[in-house]
């Protein structure tokens, strides 16, 4: 991935921001959508804009509206896709798209347009690499019904527990992203459905990408017709495919990081090794999980077994578990390269946590023969705080030292080196290169049957390429 750079001054002719409108069976509203939207942008963006109306294999008169606001706009173009989804659509059309920043949008517009400059603003100074309007956020304004109030609120608590997810909304109709990055991201995202945005916002999150949202004013579309059993258990089915394969290392998300020197944490800080507050504050969480595990276990042992057999079962069952959230966890390791590796050295770290615990009953047992099991408890608590110092001191300069975790990162080229031709959307003059030259091949575990997006420049070869495959209502949700 190319370092962000603020996007070139372009002429107003030139397409910097392309919105898309997935839309199913919208003859109805979709011409007032077109032009309230196209009057804004003519009105309040300064750039060059372009909307397309990503049409998902609609039954109604929805080509036709489309082919005729095509006519109307010159900034107005259709795209036909034979297949439903609206994951598909965005993936089509953002993929197919020439445009430095791409956004999204639902055809009922029920977000505040307002906030559409907001949204893109990070994108095209280069600051984020995607956003997201919100409408859980404290300066969200938003009318909608209890129901799915409660809905996306326990949606969003489900992604946080289940994905660690930090972004507030994943299903706001509203993002955008920028070309680069959607050239990049795409190929991994999985879903054509409705988890399309979550599984994009989930592994952009991942891949250390910077994800910018936007309070909105939002009102609810009263005649939308999602079936929220359906989707929510689609939606659990995507949440689950997704924790799995992050999981299990198996999703290459190293071909999405910027280069090293782009994020100032890579400038180090004399005498602060670089990431050394994120990192003690996992080791610390890691921590307190494993020492209540330890004690639970060593409660339990202690039923039936001595002391310092009980401590040495406790402490290695707890220091397996500790070493696997901490490789994970504290210091970014994923996959299964060097696992046991790991697993070994942290064996050899437990052994010094072993000598200090077990160091600590002897010296107990010395003392006062008779000691009880709360004292006992105590000692090992004291003993603990002394070998986690050790433990973490061990695992950063000697487990997961930087050269292990961050391999790819140290042969980036410095900031300071010239992108070559082709690692950004824009030559030097400004003038946009080719979509392959900022894309990369799709990995071979890319899905499959992507439909392929066809503009249509005119209404007339807009209505040649209508049909009418059968499908069941799929509206906007929220």
């Amino acid at each position: 991935m190319p370092a962000r750079r603020h996007l070139p001054a372009l002429p107003p002719s030139r397409t910097v921001l392309d919105v898309v409108i997935p839309v199913y069976n919208e003859e109805a509203g979709l011409e007032a959508c077109v032009r309230r939207l196209h009057a804004f942008l003519t009105g309040n963006f300064p750039y060059g804009f372009r909307i397309t109306i990503a049409d998902n294999a609609s039954v109604d008169r929805t080509p036709e509206v489309a082919a005729a606001l095509v006519g109307a706009f010159d900034e107005v173009r259709a795209v036909r896709l034979e297949e439903k989804g609206r994951g598909r659509a965005l993936r089509a059309v953002w993929g197919s798209s020439d445009a430095p920043v791409r956004a999204y949008m639902d055809v009922d517009l029920s977000t505040d347009l307002n906030a559409l400059l907001p949204l893109v603003a990070p994108l095209i100074s280069g600051h984020s690499d995607l956003a997201i309007g919100t409408r859980l956020a404290g300066g969200s304004r938003v009318v909608r019904g209890a129901k799915r109030e409660v809905v996306s609120r326990a949606y969003n608590l489900i992604l946080r527990g289940s994905l660690a997810a930090r972004f507030s909304d994943a299903q706001c109709g509203f993002k955008a992203i920028r070309g680069e990055v959607a050239a990049r991201l795409l190929p991994l995202v999985e879903d054509t459905g409705w988890f399309f945005d979550t599984e994009l916002l989930v592994l952009a999150q991942r891949a250390g990408l910077r994800i910018h949202e936007v309070p909105v004013d939002w009102v609810d579309d009263p005649d939308s017709r999602v079936d929220l059993v359906s989707t929510a258990v689609a939606d659990l089915k995507g949440v689950w495919r997704v924790g799995r394969a992050l999981a299990t290392g198996a999703l290459p998300l190293a071909r999405l990081r910027r280069p090293f020197g782009d994020d100032p944490r890579d400038r180090g800080l004399a005498g602060v090794p670089g990431g050394l507050a994120r990192q003690l504050l996992g080791f610390c969480a890691v921590g307190a999980v494993s020492t209540l595990l330890y004690l639970a276990l060593y409660s339990l042992l202690r039923t039936g077994a001595a002391p310092q057999v009980a401590n040495a079962s406790a402490l290695l069952l707890s220091a397996l578990a500790n070493t696997a959230a901490n490789r994970r966890l504290t210091f970014g390791v994923r996959g299964r390269n060097r696992v046991v590796r790991h697993q070994a050295q942290g064996l050899v770290v437990f052994a010094v946590g072993l000598a200090l615990t077990s160091g600590s009953l002897a010296a107990l047992d010395a003392a006062d023969a008779s000691a009880s099991h709360g004292s006992e408890l105590a000692v090992l608590v004291v003993a603990n705080l002394a070998a986690t110092v050790v433990r973490f001191l061990l695992f950063r300069t000697w487990v997961f030292h930087s050269g292990a975790v961050r391999p790819a990162r140290a042969s980036q080229p410095s900031p300071s080196a010239h992108p070559a031709a082709g690692t950004s959307p824009y030559s030097a003059t400004g003038t946009p290169y080719p979509a392959t030259d900022v894309s990369e091949p799709a990995p071979e575990t890319a899905p499959t049957g992507t439909p392929t997006a066809t503009p249509v420049p005119t209404a007339a070869a807009d209505a040649d390429r209508v049909s009418a495959p059968a499908a069941h209502d799929e509206r906007t949700r929220a």
